[in-house]
């Protein structure tokens, strides 16, 4: 998603689509990549670890758009797309809509090694490009992106929303246990462990209408998750009519926020 402002600056791509980085831009990936394996051990869902078996990332060196376009071509026809640091809404739906995945080409600096407010390439590559091989994951980003285009700015607000308890912060049920598919908990150290395992942690059942009413922070660890049964819940989502469920949401109150606002 984009964000107000950043104090990074993609990497330009050259002819080829290389992004050119740095050794100690190498060593961060590095560090980042080996230390959340060990973490995401148990608590991400299967279908993300096979995805990340697919994707065959490098841990010595950032790995380049193009090489994980190759694999998610082959496997759902997914793309991804450099971009600078922030991109308008407009752009951002668009890619999506034609399956393309925007992925802004810079990474993290050691200062911000724990925690990021901006989506790097880290959790670009790692937390979400895995499950964009997965086709139910796939068509519903699909579609959210092409009902994100037609959208007015105010359904957009509304969802962002549902892209934010899916997509970036979302729980599955498995035969195993409670797993996290999001991408923003599975590039993150302290999410990871926080979704799952936190006490203090509400865990709700996805509801469409529920997620559209509740709003969202992007500077804290979230008080609230959204847990879906399968993904083929989330392909359910890309067949019905969710414009009207959003329309309908417009005229209702928001639930009162689960946090300090």
């Amino acid at each position: 998603m984009s964000y107000k402002e950043t104090s990074y600056v993609s990497k330009p791509v050259d002819a080829n689509g290389f992004a050119h980085y740095t050794k100690e831009e190498d060593a961060v990936w590095h560090d980042l990549i080996v230390r959340q394996q060990k973490i995401i051990v148990n608590r991400a869902c299967d279908e993300y670890i096979h995805g990340l078996k697919l994707l065959n990332l490098p841990q010595d060196r950032v790995p380049q758009c193009n090489e994980v376009t190759k694999v998610l071509q082959e496997t759902t026809g997914w793309a991804l797309e450099p971009v600078p640091a922030l991109i308008p809404f407009e752009q951002f739906f668009r890619l999506l809509a034609n399956r393309r995945f925007p992925a802004a080409t810079f990474i993290r600096t050691r200062e911000d090694f724990d925690y990021i407010k901006e989506p790097d390439l880290f959790h670009e590559i790692f937390g979400h490009s895995p499950l964009l091989t997965n086709p139910a994951y796939a068509q519903y980003a699909e579609h959210y992106g092409k009902l994100g285009l037609a959208a007015t700015p105010e359904e957009r607000v509304k969802l962002a929303r549902l892209f934010w308890f899916t997509v970036e912060f979302g729980l599955i049920e498995t035969p195993a246990g409670l797993r996290a598919y999001g991408g923003g908990i599975l590039s993150s150290i302290e999410e990871t462990v926080y979704a799952l395992e936190n006490p203090s942690v509400q865990r709700k059942p996805f509801d469409v209408m529920d997620a559209l009413l509740t709003p969202y922070r992007i500077d804290i660890k979230q008080p609230i998750y959204f847990v879906i049964k399968s993904f083929d819940q989330l392909f359910q989502l890309a067949e019905m009519d969710l414009m009207s469920a959003v329309r309908k949401t417009l005229h209702l109150h928001d639930h009162v926020p689960p946090h300090p606002c």
